[in-house]
């Protein structure tokens, strides 16, 4: 129950931050946005590092390294950009796509197996992301620098996220299914490696372009980090945890869902069809859990 209730708490948290990280994906870069916000979130977490012992081993906090640099740093990356150019709830609608590929990535490398209702209910996600992506593509003022003649690279950057978080997922399942390391230690490891992977990318300058927005901006933008990136991700290693990977992404996909209640700020309508077929989809994601 902790990791079912962790997994809403965590797909609430983050896409309420994500949609304040796209204001700002609009003036600043993604990957600025994304350093800043995880050196803010590893400040703010360094109490977590009392509890490390000298006994832990550092296979696996290689690993959990590796897997910051994949799922925080390089994901969280390509999740931003996805935010600026085709918006909140088309972008977590692909991030559906999460419970199919942690599935057979749990199945293949640490034996988690589906079940047949888990497969019936990833087919149900399937058709219903595809119902919801073909519906609304346009964005609100027409503001994206891509356009309809080249949607591989607007939907590149979802699908490259989804792929860097499910292996940062993976990666951390593998850490807990070896180990006694708590939720809050390895988030803090995680985004340690994300940031030196980061600082490492940028040539080791850091655009610090909050002293560039208003104070009011400047709150909205800590909230959401504390929201997104420190209770978000340590909720998501709670999931990791004390679920199989593939279920804790289903659960951790319902995002689209609670995205309905933003997308009217920046969608041109939500339709009758989009809001049924994301609650079919939500119906699919209940079938691979029960």
């Amino acid at each position: 129950m902790i990791g079912i209730l962790s997994a809403f708490g965590a797909a609430a948290s983050w896409t309420y931050a994500c949609f304040i990280w796209r204001s700002q994906t609009q003036k600043y870069k993604s990957i600025d946005i994304n350093l800043i916000k995880n050196i803010i979130a590893f400040l703010v977490f360094i109490p977590a590092f009392i509890n490390l012992s000298p006994s832990t081993e550092l296979k696996n906090i290689f690993i959990l390294l590796i897997s910051g640099i994949i799922g925080i740093g390089l994901g969280d990356t390509f999740y931003l950009k996805s935010l600026q150019t085709i918006g909140t709830r088309k972008t977590l609608s692909i991030e559906t796509l999460s419970p199919l590929i942690a599935a057979l990535s749990g199945e293949i490398f640490i034996n988690e197996n589906l079940t047949t209702k888990s497969w019936v209910g990833i087919i149900i996600i399937s058709i219903s992301l595809f119902i919801i992506l073909k519906k609304g593509n346009n964005l609100k003022g027409e503001n994206s620098p891509f356009s309809e003649k080249n949607n591989f690279k607007i939907f590149a950057f979802p699908f490259l996220s989804v792929l860097c978080a499910v292996l940062g997922g993976l990666f951390s399942r593998m850490v807990f299914l070896q180990s006694n390391l708590s939720p809050f230690l390895t988030t803090e490891i995680r985004l340690l490696g994300a940031i030196i992977f980061l600082i490492s990318l940028k040539g080791f300058k850091i655009n610090f372009f909050l002293k560039n927005i208003e104070k009011k901006q400047q709150k909205r933008f800590l909230f959401s980090i504390i929201l997104g990136t420190n209770i978000g991700i340590l909720l998501q290693q709670v999931v990791f945890k004390t679920l199989p990977i593939g279920v804790g992404w289903a659960l951790l996909s319902t995002s689209p869902v609670i995205s309905l209640f933003f997308a009217k700020n920046e969608e041109r309508e939500i339709t009758k069809k989009i809001i049924f077929f994301t609650c079919f989809l939500f119906f699919g994601l209940t079938l691979i859990i029960l």
